[in-house]
């Protein structure tokens, strides 16, 4: 009837929240064992708290997402490099074709003007582009990732938890007694 001492934080939608164990407000986090044996709703605060619960890091899985998160680093890097080697190339063009063409140095430097205007709003727009999809894309995930997902209740509230189950069955088993007819002692049929 015991169950381990390892708990997973699960959400439910907003429509099946029920009030948490601990201060009975409405929450949608659930904390459930292996096996689904045991599970209670609880309040995402009550997670952080130490006195309640310890989280429970796969030493593994976190250093998978260092690398992971090191690929990924080192990707950008990569691009960024590409990219200033490009425009740098791209500059170095533009210098050949300039001093080739000493005739037309009055237009050249109008285009160049123009170019540069463009390139400068191509860059500033593809900075905000960076700024703004930076920001939303390592929150979202790094948020779910860095919150812990399996939990070890302390002693106290892992007992109690044993104890409602144990009482529970207890309940349950007393019901069924009661309803068995043989359970109860018939009428003496004999005379004394």
């Amino acid at each position: 009837m015991a169950f381990p001492n390892v708990y997973t934080h699960r959400k439910v939608a907003e429509t099946s929240a029920k009030p948490c164990d601990i201060c009975f407000k409405p929450s949608t986090s659930v904390l459930i064992t292996v096996g689904n044996k045991d599970w209670f709703f609880v309040c995402p605060s009550h997670l952080k708290d130490v006195g309640f619960c310890t989280p429970k890091i796969d030493p593994a899985a976190a250093e998978a997402r260092r690398k992971r998160e090191l690929e990924e680093e080192i990707e950008r890097v990569k691009k960024e490099y590409e990219e200033k080697k490009r425009k740098k190339k791209e500059d170095q063009d533009k210098k050949t074709d300039n001093k080739s063409a000493d005739k037309d140095k009055d237009k050249e430097k109008e285009k160049d003007g123009k170019a540069d205007d463009g390139k400068k709003e191509d860059e500033l727009g593809n900075e905000s582009t960076d700024k703004a999809a930076s920001p939303t894309s390592p929150t979202s995930p790094a948020a779910e990732e860095d919150e812990p997902r399996v939990f070890e209740l302390k002693s106290t509230f892992y007992q109690q938890r044993l104890q409602k189950k144990r009482q529970i069955e207890i309940a349950k088993r007393n019901r069924e007694r009661l309803q068995d007819p043989t359970f109860f002692p018939s009428v003496p049929k004999d005379l004394p």
